[in-house]
């Protein structure tokens, strides 16, 4: 079974049309289940709120791409991961050797252990600083939408 990781934003990018969501479309096709960090489900409502908030969706369609990202998940095809100690431990073992230049925020670091963690070599994300960050965990960044 061909599985991929996916941060936060691709997530969204599937559910949402969006600058980058025909490319990340294209990749999901590819493979059998996505995975992201279980941390990620509030940031994935917290992102649909924002288009709400801006206007660029409406309550009622916030509901219904809800109900569709809880009926890929009731089938196997996205997997919000655990968070666990060793995953903390990891980021904090990264950020102590870390170059004091690092710019990677929390969520993101938790993502990055989260994939390493279970066992990813990749993750998918199209933010630069992510990707940047992710051979701290062993992990190739790939970016879809800028190749």
């Amino acid at each position: 079974m061909k599985t991929a990781y996916y941060d936060t934003c691709y997530i969204l990018k599937l559910q949402c049309l969006e600058s980058g969501s025909a490319a990340v479309r294209a990749h999901a096709a590819t493979v059998d289940r996505i995975q992201c960090a279980l941390h990620g489900r509030a940031e994935f409502v917290s992102a649909c709120h924002r288009k709400i908030r801006e206007g660029a969706a409406t309550a009622m369609q916030l509901q219904a791409i809800l109900a569709q990202v809880r009926a890929d998940a009731n089938a196997g095809a996205l997997v919000w991961l655990p968070i666990n100690d060793a995953m903390l431990q990891r980021v904090e073992s990264v950020f102590a050797a870390a170059p004091a230049t690092l710019t990677l925020h929390a969520a993101d670091a938790l993502h990055l252990a989260c994939a390493a963690e279970h066992g990813a070599t990749e993750i998918f994300s199209n933010d630069k600083y992510l990707l940047a960050a992710a051979p701290l965990f062993n992990l190739r960044g790939v970016d879809v939408i800028r190749g």
